[in-house]
């Protein structure tokens, strides 16, 4: 019986490698067309069967989950990128024309793109006469200080999971444990090793059971991986950087200040590049139990 259990874990976590790869495949091209011969030689599955099996692993048809990103991807560019026009906005995340866009936007989110726009933009509480990228005060209370800088490249392996994740340490601790300790089995804590977490999606949006947490190492360019544990490259380029020492309870808050408190005032938007947090300490090891952690988050002129 152990062996049995073993090897079906085994085999899950093949499927997981295919459907993560697939999934990453998604994200990084919803601006084009895809079709189903692609995304099936992706996972390595038959495209005969590739539309079930995906429907089974992850919940939702291809159609529908593709449709799902870029209707997300557009409702992030309206509140966060208000030099951007809707049309642009809709060329941008794969539809075909704007009345295309206008008639599914309104189908999933139930309002339309021009009200979400003006219901979602966030406010700039921060007020004048703060040094630059000081951020606090008004409706945001943490001091944040923010720093825009390039960021190199990395390559990092990670463990994905699927579902609610914000304020939820044991199940971070849990995904970082993991990851370290495969690391750790081959030879791969270097000393310029950096633990993180990268979010694929914005929890504000998307629907937490759907949401999509990576806990990762950054890795040496090739390093093999297996089984759940998947391989991607973070591209670089500039990045809003929030160095901060807090609560494992104040990541909400720390995030909802740089979106809401820092950015609208800084002549940046985001760039659909994910977001992620490196740690920079052992919790555990700290004399006060804190967190040090950049808060990275991807970002282009306005």
């Amino acid at each position: 019986m152990p062996t049995q259990d073993f090897t079906a874990d085994v085999r899950r976590a093949e499927y997981a490698a295919r459907f993560n790869r697939v999934v990453d495949y998604i994200q990084g091209h919803l601006a084009k067309a895809m079709d189903l011969e692609t995304l099936a030689g992706v996972a390595c599955f038959s495209p005969y069967h590739f539309h079930r099996l995906f429907h089974g692993w992850m919940g939702e048809t291809l159609h529908d989950f593709i449709f799902r990103l870029r209707v997300e991807r557009a409702a992030a560019q309206l509140a966060y990128s208000p030099g951007k026009s809707i049309t642009e906005v809709a060329l941008d995340c794969g539809f075909s024309s704007p009345s295309t866009f206008a008639r599914a936007f309104r189908a999933f989110h139930g309002i339309s793109a021009s009200d979400w726009r003006r219901q979602r933009r966030f406010p700039d509480p921060a007020g004048a006469g703060r040094p630059p990228g000081a951020v606090g005060g008004g409706a945001f209370p943490m001091a944040l200080k923010v720093e825009v800088r390039r960021l190199e490249p990395m390559h990092v392996a990670y463990l994905r999971h699927l579902g609610p994740f914000q304020e939820n340490s044991a199940l971070f601790e849990r995904l970082l444990g993991r990851i370290r300790a495969w690391a750790g089995a081959r030879g791969l804590l270097l000393p310029t090793a950096r633990l993180l977490s990268i979010s694929h999606d914005a929890p504000e949006i998307t629907d937490a059971r759907k949401l999509r947490l990576d806990a990762a190492i950054t890795v040496p360019e090739g390093t093999r991986t297996d089984g759940e544990i998947g391989r991607q490259r973070l591209d670089g380029g500039t990045y809003a950087v929030a160095r901060v020492r807090i609560r494992a309870n104040q990541f909400v808050e720390t995030w909802d200040t740089l979106m809401g408190g820092w950015l609208p005032g800084s002549g940046y938007q985001p760039d659909d590049r994910p977001r992620f947090e490196l740690y920079l300490n052992d919790p555990a090891a700290d004399p006060e139990g804190m967190i040090e952690v950049e808060v990275c988050l991807a970002v282009k002129p306005l």
